[in-house]
């Protein structure tokens, strides 16, 4: 995984299918450095490692979707079968399943990336939080500091000055 090559990086990888992220065993296949069968036959083979909550199959609908929204897979495109979807979870267990010295650098690449990309998400959830809060105290204050401009400006303009009539006075 050079940074000369033109290959996607990981974070680039990460899809959103059923409101979850996950990667494509094809790209995970690539980046591991090992064909996307013997990938799927790791985990055929150790299915207690890889519960519905690190990885689901994707239906045919799902398929199309990836491939319409992601030209960087070629080989998922026209294959028979639907691939399979890992959580960030589920990518991480393959480096233990496929325990290759690739397998674990790529690993650590996969969770960081996972990582930055909840944390740019919790970033906007807060700032979006914070936004709310301030609109809300600043409106409840909107009716108050009218109130209290009228009635300084009433202070600094004074009463109004008696009106004098021009003449003799008894």
């Amino acid at each position: 995984m050079s940074m000369d090559s033109p290959t996607p990086t990981p974070k680039s990888r990460i899809h959103t299918i059923r409101r979850q992220r996950v990667m494509i065993d094809a790209d995970l296949a690539e980046i591991y450095g090992v064909e996307t069968r013997r990938l799927n036959e790791q985990v055929r083979r150790n299915p207690g490692r890889f519960p519905a909550d690190f990885m689901f199959r994707l239906t045919a609908t799902e398929k199309a979707e990836v491939v319409a929204n992601c030209d960087i897979l070629p080989s998922v495109k026209f294959s028979r079968t639907t691939p399979f979807a890992f959580t960030e979870h589920g990518a991480v267990m393959l480096a233990a399943v496929l325990n290759s010295p690739r397998a674990v650098a790529a690993s650590v690449a996969i969770a960081r990336a996972f990582v930055r990309l909840r944390r740019m998400t919790f970033g906007r959830k807060e700032l979006a939080l914070r936004l709310r809060r301030l609109e809300r105290r600043v409106g409840a204050h909107d009716g108050s500091i009218k109130e209290l401009f009228d009635a300084l400006g009433a202070l600094i303009e004074g009463p109004p000055e008696p009106v004098r009539r021009i003449g003799f006075e008894p």
